[in-house]
């Protein structure tokens, strides 16, 4: 029997891996409503076997991003807002899912992985300090707050299709490093990014930039590493 729906309620359509467990949930409102408020109203009020992750609460851990109305968002973040009727909330787009809104996020790290972590220069006793102010560090801290959800990932439809592009989380995080010249290893990064040939396979739609729950702009970090690429230097 369907749950009476009324203004006290929300209506939660939930994408789920096993074909006999029910998908659609009428949950209490409660204002401000999260996302992710929803999804706990539906654990513990309808169905404790729902799968999804979460931890921080406060948009920093990266585990919750889910897809709302085909949207990719981080659930704590995303806002029911009180004229909201019904959502429908997915899994994240690119990654196999392993139970309802649960995915596998290797591909993601293994592509992000594949741009080589920070690589000091051999005689550095101690990392140099960046000055505040200068154009280095002005390139560079606008760029900084990824948190690695994926929501980028998600929303960018060439990193679904093959998994030798490296990805937009991915390519910010080089731009990052290549940026710093405390890192030794830009040269190398540089050429794993043009094996990948993931800066011409970029189509520039913005999908991530516009899905970034921290506001950062991927896309920008893709041309920025295309035209290091053609002048040979950061």
């Amino acid at each position: 029997m369907s749950v009476q729906r009324d203004s006290e309620t929300v209506r939660v359509t939930i994408r789920r891996t096993d074909p006999d467990a029910p998908g659609t949930f009428d949950v209490a409102r409660i204002e401000p409503m999260m996302v992710l408020d929803a999804l706990l109203a539906v654990q513990k009020d309808h169905d404790p076997s729902l799968g999804f992750r979460f931890s921080c609460r406060v948009a920093m851990c990266g585990t919750c991003a889910v897809r709302v109305d085909g949207q990719s968002v981080l659930a704590c973040q995303a806002r029911v807002r009180p004229e909201t009727k019904a959502l429908r909330i997915d899994p994240v787009a690119g990654l196999p899912v392993v139970r309802d809104l649960i995915v596998d996020t290797t591909p993601f790290w293994e592509q992000w992985a594949r741009v080589i972590p920070f690589t000091p220069a051999s005689d550095a006793t101690e990392p140099a300090i960046i000055p505040p102010g200068s154009a280095e560090r002005q390139l560079i801290d606008p760029a900084l707050d990824c948190i690695a959800c994926g929501a980028c990932y998600s929303s960018c439809g060439v990193a679904a299709a093959g998994r030798d592009f490296l990805g937009p989380a991915a390519l910010q995080r080089a731009m990052v490093l290549i940026a710093d010249s405390r890192d030794a290893a830009g040269g190398e990064r540089m050429d794993v990014i043009a094996r990948s040939g993931s800066l011409d396979r970029c189509h520039y739609m913005y999908g991530c930039t516009g899905a970034c729950p921290k506001g950062l702009d991927p896309a920008k970090a893709i041309r920025r590493l295309r035209r290091w690429r053609i002048h040979g230097s950061a």
